[in-house]
C-alpha cells in the first residue's frame, strides 16, 4: 500500500519548532496579559500578583518566554501541561462537559501540546539544541 505525502519528511523538524515557537508565544500573551495588561483584558485589571491568577501569569509569561526559545523545554513544559490541567478542571470542567462550550478547548489543548514537548523536546532552532 502506497503512502500519500503531503510535505517531505525533511520538514518534520522545521514544523515542530514553529509548534515549540507559536505555543510559547501564544501562552506567553496570556501571561503579559495579566501581569503586564497587554493586551489589555479588564479580567485582570487590579490582579495581585500572590494569588493564583498572579501566579499563573508568571507561570505563562516565563514558561511561555521558556518554551519560545527552547530552553529548559522538557521540565517546563511538563509543569505548564500540569497547570494547564489544572486550570480545566478549576475554571472550565464546571461549567459543562463540551470543552467548545465551557470555554476549554485551549486549556486542553496547550495541555497537551505542552506535554508532547515535555516527551518530545525542543526540537530545532532551540537553546536546548535537541
Amino acid at each position: 500500500m502506497s503512502r500519500i505525502t503531503i510535505l517531505p519528511a525533511s520538514l518534520t523538524p522545521w514544523l515542530h519548532a514553529a509548534l515549540r515557537v507559536v505555543a510559547g508565544l501564544l501562552y506567553l500573551e496570556h501571561g503579559t496579559s495579566k501581569l503586564l495588561g497587554f493586551p489589555h483584558d479588564a479580567h485582570y485589571d487590579g490582579l495581585q500578583l500572590v494569588s493564583f491568577m498572579g501566579l499563573a501569569g508568571v507561570l505563562e509569561m516565563v514558561g511561555g518566554l521558556l518554551i519560545v526559545i527552547g530552553l529548559f523545554t522538557r521540565p517546563v513544559a511538563f509543569i505548564l501541561s500540569g497547570m494547564m490541567a489544572v486550570a480545566y478542571f478549576m475554571a472550565h470542567a464546571s461549567r459543562g462537559f463540551f470543552p467548545a462550550l465551557n470555554g476549554g478547548d485551549a486549556a486542553i489543548l496547550f495541555c497537551f501540546v505542552f506535554l508532547y514537548f515535555a516527551a518530545a523536546g525542543p526540537g530545532p532552532l532551540s537553546v536546548d539544541g535537541e
